[in-house]
């Protein structure tokens, strides 16, 4: 038998993503993600995605999402994480682990692309950098937060944050969900335009 109660995990789970719901400014901030993306992708742009352990898994999520396929049948869209495991111990061994983004954004990263970093903390070091030199590059930047949106929230043009204090996997199951409608609605409104 079981040394735990696993009702007790999922009404953890409901409850982080009921307090999210609740806040005021949740469907307007990712609406506002989603015509950020549509807005690159229609200009000849692409997304850019990243994050650190769990939240790169997300990251790699989103971008094949968009580069395959999410629910129907129709174009690629451009998107790319940065996980190659050749750049990623590249820059780290010669610039730090906290360049490991920034330096594929300095390279790779245009005006009309958009980054799209994933921080439980807020505070993910590597993905500050990120959003400092999609900033410098002229693009725009939205970050999936946790916690209270840490130095992020205030860094990026749109924040989204699931308020959670708790552990990671939490925020990181808010954090699919906001995901998933990115995708269909970023497949929905590129693809079937008129």
């Amino acid at each position: 038998m079981l040394s735990f109660n696993v009702l007790d995990d999922l009404i953890e789970s409901k409850s982080v993503l009921e307090n999210f719901i609740k806040q005021d400014d949740t469907k307007a901030l990712i609406e506002k993600a989603i015509a950020i993306c549509v807005d690159s992708i229609n200009n000849q742009g692409k997304i850019i995605s990243a994050g650190n352990g769990g939240s790169m898994c997300d990251a790699m999520h989103f971008a094949e999402e968009l580069s395959g396929r999410y629910r129907n049948d129709r174009q690629a869209l451009p998107a790319v994480c940065i996980c190659d495991p050749s750049h990623l111990t590249c820059v780290g061994n010669d610039y730090g682990f906290d360049s490991v983004f920034s330096r594929f954004i300095e390279g790779l990263g245009f005006n009309q692309d958009v980054f799209l970093g994933i921080s439980t903390s807020g505070n993910s070091k590597n993905i500050i950098k990120a959003v400092e030199a999609a900033r410098t590059r002229g693009m725009k930047s939205i970050c999936l937060l946790g916690k209270d949106g840490g130095t992020l929230k205030d860094l990026c043009d749109v924040a989204i944050v699931v308020p959670h204090s708790g552990y990671a996997d939490r925020i990181q199951e808010v954090h699919t969900i906001i995901i998933h409608i990115m995708i269909k609605a970023i497949e929905s409104l590129v693809c079937n335009k008129s």
